[in-house]
């Protein structure tokens, strides 16, 4: 059984595991119907900490009071029983699906055999260049999104003390030489606090040409002279209509960075989810032939 546990989720195994504390791994096994979380979402019970989520509601308070019992009277690590949960009748949740839950006892912090425990997979790799307010306020917004974030700027001093477990801070002098060091089909934003810096980073990118998503900050204006530049340089036309500017999802208004913050995060996660979207499509079209 595969069980996907957030980053919190397995930093509190890891403590368990080092302070030899038993802990129970909440796992949704299957379903029927519709339920709150998927097949594989997880979370971790211990006396003293809950981390990751199976959905919420009465079902997972359920769920945790069923796990810290099997503590008490010390269940078996090799338990794994599966309780079903009619969501509706039972535990008058609207979904009405049935969900099936496994727990697993992880005595001393050790997963059981037999359970398989995976980190979600990233939703995309972020190369954000930019520590200003609003890079700030998005790698805020950003910190309970499973993503990787590169964080690049020129400003030592501008970084916070602390950042999220998903975000690596990068002080690089010259910025741009930083792009051939990004995955492939990499998420980009640029907002530095130099239009000249933002050009060059952005005419790397292009020149790249295998990004996921290109994003740069700033006004309709500013997207008409950097498209101007860009062709005297010559880049073809077809990489800079790739060029996102301004950036944010359009039915979301204002200036304030924590309001643009958001409008870019969820314009990421449409952009993430639709191209997963279509490479799940294209795995399952028949093959022409």
């Amino acid at each position: 059984m595969k069980a996907v546990l957030d980053r919190k989720a397995r930093a509190l195994l890891a403590e368990s595991a080092r302070a030899g504390e038993d802990c129970v791994v909440v796992v949704v096994d299957h379903v029927e119907g519709s339920v709150p979380r998927e097949r594989g979402a997880a979370m971790l019970v211990s006396a003293r900490a809950i981390a990751g989520t199976i959905g919420g509601g009465h079902l997972e308070l359920k769920s945790v009071a069923i796990a810290r019992e099997m503590l008490s009277r010390g269940a078996d690590s090799a338990d794994g029983s599966i309780r079903r949960f009619p969501l509706g009748p039972a535990l008058g949740q609207c979904c009405g699906g049935v969900a099936h839950v496994a727990f697993h006892v992880c005595r001393a912090g050790i997963a059981p055999p037999g359970l398989d425990l995976a980190a979600p997979a990233a939703l995309f790799d972020l190369q954000l260049f930019g520590a200003g307010h609003v890079g700030q306020a998005l790698v805020d917004v950003l910190a309970g999104v499973d993503c990787n974030i590169t964080w690049i700027d020129s400003r030592e001093q501008q970084f916070p003390a602390r950042v999220p477990a998903n975000a690596r801070v990068e002080f690089s002098e010259a910025p741009q030489e930083e792009v051939a060091a990004a995955p492939a089909n990499a998420f980009y934003l640029v907002m530095t606090h130099s239009h000249a810096m933002d050009f060059a980073i952005v005419e790397r990118i292009l020149r790249r040409d295998d990004a996921g998503f290109i994003g740069l900050i700033g006004s309709h204006t500013k997207r008409i002279t950097f498209e101007r530049r860009l062709r005297e340089r010559g880049v073809a036309q077809a990489a800079v209509d790739r060029m996102v500017c301004p950036i944010g999802l359009s039915p979301i208004t204002g200036k304030a960075p924590g309001i643009v913050a958001i409008a870019v995060a969820a314009q990421l996660l449409a952009v993430a989810m639709a191209q997963s979207g279509a490479q799940v499509a294209l795995a399952k079209a028949p093959h022409a032939g």
